[in-house]
């Protein structure tokens, strides 16, 4: 990755956050709708579908914020390894309610270096991303190979992120939606392993490899 390609620290951290930020809106909105119906309603039945959408609400943002905290924080930071067991039951959690993706998780619960396996969920990410009209998504790690397997209806990998993950697009251009792709290609470099990219009909597969 060039200078001109590479985002100060300042500036990836700003994108992060307000990409996480992004992501718990909805939810963090929705617990907030919800505490006014409690305050202002008197109705049973609308405080019930009110408390109902609260705890549902806490629930997903809960789950994104552990998936957030492992794939771009410093979850386990006291060690170098974290197991792909908390790995599998951090993204079957965070994929728990989504109606249009299943997860299959091909990978034995055993301890990985903490950036390969924060990599395999940030390949995981870009997987969901190749399936925007859903589909199945299927993790394996097969020695030091991750791999991650998306099907679905006209699966491909997105024009800007393939941008992203070749070194092509410029830092200036890097927003919010594109910074999670550049943060892979920064694990990619620091685990110092290369990613290749297979398009086939209605699936892409992404291999990352030493």
């Amino acid at each position: 990755m060039t200078s001109s390609n590479r985002l100060s620290d300042l500036g990836l951290a700003s994108l992060i956050g307000s990409r996480i930020c992004h992501d718990l809106i909805s939810p963090v909105g929705a617990i907030a709708n919800g505490l006014e119906v409690l305050e202002t309603s008197d109705d049973e039945e609308m405080r019930k579908v009110a408390l109902d959408l609260i705890g549902n609400s806490a629930r997903q943002a809960a789950r994104k914020l552990a998936f957030a905290r492992l794939a771009f924080g410093a979850a386990g930071s006291m060690g170098t390894d974290i197991s792909l067991g908390d790995a599998q039951d951090i993204a079957e959690e965070f994929l728990k309610e989504d109606r249009r993706v299943t997860l299959n998780w091909q990978a034995a619960r055993e301890n990985r270096p903490k950036v390969v396996v924060k990599l395999l969920l940030n390949l995981l990410l870009l997987g969901i991303s190749c399936i925007p009209r859903g589909g199945g998504v299927t993790v394996k790690v097969e020695g030091d190979t991750l791999l991650v397997e998306a099907k679905g209806p006209r699966a491909a990998l997105p024009e800007k992120t393939a941008k992203v993950l070749t070194g092509e697009m410029p830092a200036a251009d890097v927003d919010a939606h594109m910074v999670q792709p550049y943060y892979t290609l920064l694990l990619l470099e620091e685990s110092g392993y290369g990613m290749d990219v297979e398009q086939g009909e209605d699936e892409v597969i992404l291999r990352a490899a030493p």
